[in-house]
């Protein structure tokens, strides 16, 4: 008997660290789940929520020109399409909408002596400046969401805390540009 009474509270505890270290934020945001490296032109994936539940489906599409990723809901509606822009002196991806219009364009810095920097460029909002270690899958995406490995114990995946109110599929999105601009090589 006293042992199913601790079973059951290491079960309680297990369950309550789980909801707490991954169910939501503070201010009630979401956490998403992504696959680290995951962004290889003609492979498709999936994004999950926090609870382990399919969101989108990232799709890539092999036989372009350009680098071409169409995240698709779990129906399989496109919902918005990442494009590589080519001609470009920097390397930039563009974000757009099913209808077409633009929703963000993800450019990498420059000049970056050190590491990694991007700035997202949002249709409708302020620019968004990407700071952290991009190639440790630990950063922050202005101050409206974090990129960290530490959230998940499974290997080559990486959180992605969104806060509360802002658009989650434009950051998704976001983090997806950044993780192909930054595994390029060359």
């Amino acid at each position: 008997m006293f042992r199913d009474r601790r079973a059951g509270s290491r079960a309680a505890e297990a369950q309550a660290g789980e909801a707490e270290g991954l169910g939501g934020t503070a201010d009630g945001g979401h956490r998403y789940r992504m696959v680290e490296k995951m962004v290889s032109i003609g492979d498709d994936f999936w994004v999950q929520n926090d609870r382990g539940e399919r969101v989108f489906k990232v799709d890539g599409k092999a036989l372009r020109i350009r680098d071409t990723l169409v995240f698709r809901d779990t129906h399989g509606t496109e919902i918005c399409k990442i494009q590589q822009r080519l001609g470009r002196i920097r390397d930039t991806m563009e974000v757009e909408g099913p209808s077409g219009q633009r929703l963000a364009m993800v450019k990498k810095a420059m000049i970056t002596p050190l590491r990694d920097r991007f700035v997202v460029k949002v249709g409708d909002g302020p620019d968004l400046e990407v700071q952290g270690n991009i190639l440790a899958h630990e950063y922050r995406i202005g101050n409206v969401a974090t990129v960290s490995k530490k959230w998940f114990r499974v290997r080559d995946s990486y959180g992605v805390e969104i806060r509360s109110g802002q658009n989650d599929l434009l950051i998704l999105a976001v983090t997806v540009c950044i993780d192909q601009m930054s595994s390029d090589v060359g």
